[in-house]
């Protein structure tokens, strides 16, 4: 069931994706080589809880980390560990906050020192199809016409693995809503899409081929050629003639072009 929310609801859900956006801005100022995952997944998760919100992931569905923390070739759904972030690593941060009744929930991908030109094309590639997915959301197209345009700029375009198993989807009160939205797929199918409804948008997109495979652990989803994989999220509101971003990257962007150890593509 599709659920539409009112100008108050949307506004009720901007604080939400906000302090995700703040939560990984900040985060982003500790990303060096030695740190842990474990670490930063300890300090969103009070960070979460300072700002009187909850962790949306935590123990969803039995997911036992307050955040999805994946590195290099692990797509989305990484555990915490405790191995030391090292140089050239990637690393996608993806944050849920639940708080006044709505869900936050969106990501994004850094490079802890120069990962080189091939991954960092992929970097940059990656968050621009995401915005090229963001300029269909509007009413009276359909769900299709995002999925196409993400698919086109990165595969079609530049020969990248679309991930198939793993999508972007509605959002509100509950985290996981209707519709499911692909990062791939014809223009002009899927519901078509009204004012109220929120979706998050999330290119999943790898450096080799699209094949993924979950480990043991029944979350960690890798690529299966190992190559390294690219996550960015944005949680919009559909509008009548240009999406509402309700997300906010540019104080994670500053952050990362104020931390020396990280690289900007």
């Amino acid at each position: 069931m599709i659920h539409l929310k009112t100008k108050a609801e949307i506004e009720t859900a901007r604080e939400s994706c906000l302090l995700v956006s703040k939560t990984l801005a900040e985060t982003a100022k500790l990303l060096r080589p030695g740190i842990t995952s474990l670490s930063l997944d300890r300090f969103i998760g009070t960070f979460i809880r300072d700002h009187q919100a909850i962790p949306s992931f935590l123990n969803y569905n039995g997911y036992p980390f307050n955040s999805c923390i994946s590195v290099n070739d692990v797509v989305v759904h990484g555990f915490a560990n405790e191995h030391p972030l090292k140089e050239g690593d990637i690393i996608s941060i993806d944050i849920g906050v639940f708080k006044n009744g709505f869900h936050g929930d969106h990501a994004y991908t850094f490079a802890i020192g120069n990962p080189g030109a091939a991954i960092s094309q992929l970097i940059r590639v990656t968050k621009e199809s995401l915005y090229k997915g963001i300029e269909k959301a509007v009413a009276g197209n359909r769900v299709g016409d995002i999925s196409f345009a993400i698919q086109e700029h990165t595969e079609k375009k530049y020969g990248y693995g679309v991930v198939r198993e793993l999508v972007g989807h509605g959002l509100g009160k509950s985290m996981h809503e209707e519709p499911q939205v692909p990062n791939y797929g014809r223009r002009g199918s899927g519901i078509k899409m009204r004012e109220g409804l929120i979706l998050a948008i999330e290119p999943m997109i790898n450096l080799g081929k699209r094949d993924v495979f979950t480990e043991p652990d029944g979350w960690t989803v890798r690529t299966l050629d190992h190559s390294v994989s690219v996550h960015f999220e944005h949680d919009v509101s559909i509008g009548k003639n240009k999406a509402d971003i309700l997300s906010d990257y540019a104080p994670i962007e500053a952050a990362e072009r104020e931390n020396s150890n990280l690289f900007v593509s």
